[in-house]
């Protein structure tokens, strides 16, 4: 059941966020009442486990790992030459030098591993329903599997898979689409939620512009056993985001959010801006590739105070966001 997983803590979960987490965010969350999730996508598997261990110390309670399931990506070398000429004028404009080479290596394998030999308890996935063989290796040491759906086709293709329980994502969410199957659908969760809930067994998690308790309580109400909250909890003391990110969420206004490729080669929501909109036609690398053509990017805005050319995600919602302090005192006004 997903109540006995959830450790008797509130059936509120804590956005993966991958690049957002880190130990004493997750930590914290957990020690808030939620379940805190980790955010692996882009660890290896050896950073996996180091992450997991600092949380340990910070926290007895449960607590998940996020993993990214994704096919090696086809090189096309001139889709890459292009891709890095479109990214060229933002590299000269930060006084940078173009990133040369990107490599893609396999890191699931030791991901999974790291799960494993570290006994954590819950694992969740994102971009895909991981092999029988991986799901059944973790079925073997006794992980609940949780899946990723933005439709009721992919929820019915996570239930078959075998997992345990799926987070449907609506298309308010922040961040990455957590879609795997063509073509892109931005569905409202409270939509998604009236097409899934009575077609599938396993118990269903709403994500997605989930601000305050009456979002809360309304997914609850609409067929979901539990919730997933992310961009409500970037503005909590613990979170370690920038401050220019942490503004940038509070200061934002309604429909100030896009769906961008432009960062990582997948479609994920953010907050529109000068990148954004400059590289809405512009060719992109498939991810990871353009992730790692993107980073210094990105990096280096960070360092200079820039956000027009940051990746800042967040959801539709984002501009109900007020209040901050620490995570305890975001969850305390959801009980």
């Amino acid at each position: 059941m997903l109540q006995t997983i959830l450790d008797n803590q509130q059936p509120i979960i804590q956005a993966p966020m991958a690049g957002v987490t880190s130990p004493k965010f997750v930590a914290a969350c957990t020690e808030a009442g939620l379940l805190g999730s980790i955010g692996a996508g882009y660890l290896d598997g050896e950073q996996t486990k180091q992450f997991i261990q600092e949380v340990k110390k910070l926290t007895t309670k449960s607590f998940a790992v996020n993993l990214f399931v994704q096919e090696e990506p086809q090189i096309d070398i001139e889709v890459l030459q292009k891709a890095r000429m479109a990214l060229q004028p933002f590299y000269d404009e930060l006084g940078l030098s173009p990133v040369q080479s990107v490599v893609s290596k396999e890191v699931f394998a030791g991901q999974v591993q790291a799960v494993i030999e570290e006994n954590v308890k819950i694992c969740s996935f994102t971009f895909g329903i991981p092999s029988a063989e991986v799901l059944q290796q973790l079925k073997e040491h006794g992980v609940y599997t949780i899946g990723t759906a933005t439709t009721l086709a992919e929820a019915q293709l996570v239930e078959q898979a075998g997992m345990d329980a799926v987070v449907l994502q609506g298309g308010e969410a922040g961040g990455h689409r957590g879609s795997f199957t063509a073509p892109l659908q931005l569905i409202p969760l409270y939509d998604l939620l009236q097409q899934v809930a009575g077609n599938i067994a396993i118990p269903i998690i709403a994500a997605g512009g989930l601000v305050t308790k009456e979002d809360i309580q309304k997914a609850i109400e609409s067929g979901a056993q539990a919730v997933q909250v992310g961009t409500v909890l970037l503005v909590a003391e613990e979170c370690e985001i920038s401050p220019l990110y942490k503004n940038a969420v509070l200061a934002s206004k309604e429909q100030e959010t896009t769906i961008t490729l432009a960062f990582t080669g997948k479609p994920a929501r953010g907050l529109a801006n000068d990148f954004t909109r400059r590289m809405k036609d512009a060719t992109v690398a498939p991810y990871p590739l353009q992730n790692y053509l993107t980073t210094t990017i990105r990096k280096e805005s960070a360092e200079q105070g820039n956000a027009e050319y940051l990746s800042m995600w967040m959801g539709e919602n984002s501009h109900l966001v007020q209040q901050t302090g620490t995570v305890k005192s975001i969850v305390d006004k959801w009980l």
